[in-house]
């Protein structure tokens, strides 16, 4: 999941190894709302995937954004 730690990365502006699954908004003082939307967005777009509100609304750390990836049969 190398892509998606470099998208995290980018948008968090934090170092890719600092990211892990239970990276989340509760210990990442730069995942606010905005950033939120902006991993949604970069995310699907570098992904080639759409996510469904359900799937946003359930976002609340890295583990759970890889599950959804894995949903879509990307790994």
């Amino acid at each position: 999941m190398e892509k998606l730690e470099d998208i995290l990365a980018l948008v968090l502006k934090i170092g890719a190894k600092d990211i892990n699954d239970e990276t989340s908004p509760q210990n990442t003082p730069s995942w606010d709302s905005m950033n939120g939307l902006l991993i949604v967005t970069e995310v699907e777009k570098n992904y080639g995937i759409k996510f469904t509100i359900d799937d946003i609304l359930s976002i609340k750390n890295v583990g759970k954004i890889k599950e959804i990836l894995a949903k879509h049969n990307l790994n």
